[in-house]
């Protein structure tokens, strides 16, 4: 063998070395977390230092020359509503749970009740109100029950806990309806009003709304949850969720039978290419965390040709029964036998840290905690070990 070879032979034998080390160092970095990449596991640590210390109270923005409503806009991307790192958040959400409500109307088009009011600023937000205790239990199908506003606010740090940034804004709010709701309400809003006892209530406008059914304040303070309404300038597009389900007593959608579903979803567009499917497969880890099984039809960005993620809207159908495990919910999981690498080692740092004691202290400042029940807490913790056995298989 020459000399020159020799020494090239030589050069890729030290290069070899020199990326194996460093691939060990890629992994004792990682301690107690293996088979997790360093940037994830910094990613990870980042939001635990972040959940750790958000303090809604008393925040605010330092620059005058911005409102919170400019700066949750400016977050928005094509893949995320929130940066990984958004110091403003506890000064936003703030902003939601105390600025001063100047409209209030009928909710949106829906199935279930909810107000759309509007914030000093311009700041559309969308209101739904408490229906449930903490340690209610909604029996029957999965997606039984009214909207549970305590849902949302989970739902949204459950999105920040599991990287997925695809979630907007929520906060819990107590509003008063006497003083901060119906002076500033429309005429169609006010006819919803009444009162069953000493308690000021509404029955709002949708599908399921009823006068018989209305929600009620304690007294005249509503405790609810605030939606932030995404930026005008990122229009949405409906699409219908290949794997809903068709709500019709005896009839099931062809996924509830047929396992190769997933080869035909594959051949459907947008889930032929881009990143839609894996999104739906994300999509579906957090719904059965939570125990949503009423993911129906899903929102992306409009004209965005599969390239948009697909937005996290409309969980309050979640901690519904903290007793039962609705695995078709994973359906897209253990059909479709794949995930994202970045979702997975989320996963296996979530059984080191713990999911529920995650939640619990991102939720500590929220003015309505504690969001969850002990019960559902347990069931998130006992549904993230079901979600890994499920990947292991």
């Amino acid at each position: 063998m020459k000399l020159k070879q020799r020494v090239a032979l030589l050069l890729l034998l030290l290069l070899g070395l020199l990326i194996t080390k460093l691939l060990v160092l890629e992994s004792s970095s990682s301690t107690n977390f293996p088979g997790a990449t360093r940037k994830d596991v910094q990613s990870f640590r980042r939001f635990v230092h972040f959940a750790t210390s958000l303090q809604l109270q008393g925040a605010t923005f330092a620059s005058p020359f911005s409102s919170p409503w400019e700066v949750a806009a400016q977050w928005v991307i094509p893949r995320e509503i929130y940066p990984e790192e958004a110091p403003e958040m506890a000064a936003v959400l703030n902003a939601m749970a105390s600025s001063k409500i100047v409209h209030a109307d009928i909710g949106f088009k829906g199935t279930q009740l909810k107000a759309l009011l509007v914030l000093e600023g311009g700041q559309k937000v969308v209101f739904k109100p408490k229906r449930y205790s903490r340690n209610y239990i909604v029996e029957g199908e999965p997606y039984a029950g009214y909207d549970r506003h305590n849902a949302e606010v989970a739902a949204f740090h459950i999105d920040r806990i599991l990287g997925f940034r695809r979630a907007p804004l929520v906060v819990g709010r107590y509003v008063n309806l006497k003083t901060e709701i119906q002076p500033v309400a429309t005429e169609r809003l006010l006819a919803t009003f009444l009162h069953q006892g000493n308690n000021t209530c509404f029955y709002g406008k949708c599908y399921y709304c009823r006068e018989t059914e209305p929600a009620c304040a304690n007294g005249e303070i509503a405790e609810g949850s605030l939606t932030l309404w995404l930026p005008e300038s990122w229009p949405l597009q409906k699409h219908r969720h290949p794997w809903g389900r068709t709500y019709l007593e005896g009839k099931l959608a062809r996924w509830e039978y047929d396992d190769n579903y997933c080869e035909a979803v594959r051949k459907m567009t947008p889930y032929d290419m881009g990143p839609r499917l894996l999104d739906i497969i994300d999509t579906a880890i957090f719904d059965f965390l939570m125990g949503n099984a009423d993911r129906h039809h899903y929102e992306s960005f409009r004209d965005d040709a599969g390239a948009s993620m697909l937005i996290l809207l409309d969980n309050a159908k979640s901690f519904g029964n903290p007793n039962s495990d609705e695995r078709s919910i994973l359906a897209p999981l253990y059909q479709c036998c794949m995930v994202r690498i970045s979702t997975w080692n989320r996963l296996h740092l979530l059984t080191e840290a713990g999911l529920s004691n995650l939640l619990t202290k991102a939720t500590v400042a929220d003015p309505i905690a504690p969001v969850l029940s002990k019960g559902h807490l347990h069931a998130l913790d006992r549904r993230l070990m079901a979600v890994v056995d499920t990947l292991l298989r």
